[in-house]
């Protein structure tokens, strides 16, 4: 029992004594949850929107090229920027990028808005005019939160990557679309 009392684990310590490694993990707990909360809600999000607005009918009846990508993959491949930028988001949130850099926050929200709305715009009503500019704009929100997460996280700024590369080429998908 005496060496209980001594144990930095255990609560009954004396004031002296560092609660150090109960401390790492209830920090860790949290980091844990808000990790957890800051990818699932969007990933959530996207695919619900797949779910409901994905079956893209006019999409799959256009005579496309050989290079365009089956739905499928578009889905798949808006997943997997959904997680990316949300990971990018919680590392700049993690650094207090979203206190120092307020825009940070707002680049974000913005393009998670035009990725979500991307999907039921153009695949399934057809307007690939109106895609087009939200491509455009998602490209630019998208190059904005490179250079805001830069400046907070370089491997944030890293995680951008993969999405400025997928919306670059779903904007030349978009714009092909236009002249089926």
């Amino acid at each position: 029992m005496a060496s209980q009392a001594l144990h930095p684990l255990y609560k009954n310590n004396s004031p002296t004594t560092s609660h150090k490694p109960e401390t790492k993990m209830i920090s860790a707990k949290r980091a844990f949850r808000s990790l957890a909360f800051s990818i699932s809600v969007p990933l959530s999000v996207t695919l619900a929107i797949i779910c409901i607005f994905g079956s893209g009918k006019n999409y799959r009846a256009l005579p496309k090229p050989l290079w365009f990508p089956p739905l499928w993959f578009i889905h798949l491949a808006t997943l997997s920027s959904s997680f990316f930028m949300s990971l990018a988001a919680w590392l700049v949130w993690a650094d207090g990028g979203f206190h120092a850099r307020s825009d940070s926050l707002l680049l974000y929200v913005a393009q998670v808005s035009l990725s979500v709305l991307w999907d039921p715009l153009v695949l399934v009503t057809g307007a690939a005019w109106l895609g087009l500019v939200f491509c455009v704009a998602h490209f630019g929100t998208l190059v904005a939160c490179y250079k805001s997460f830069e400046k907070v996280n370089p491997f944030a700024k890293d995680l951008v990557k993969p999405c400025l590369a997928w919306m670059g080429f779903l904007t030349m998908v978009n714009y092909k679309l236009i002249y089926l």
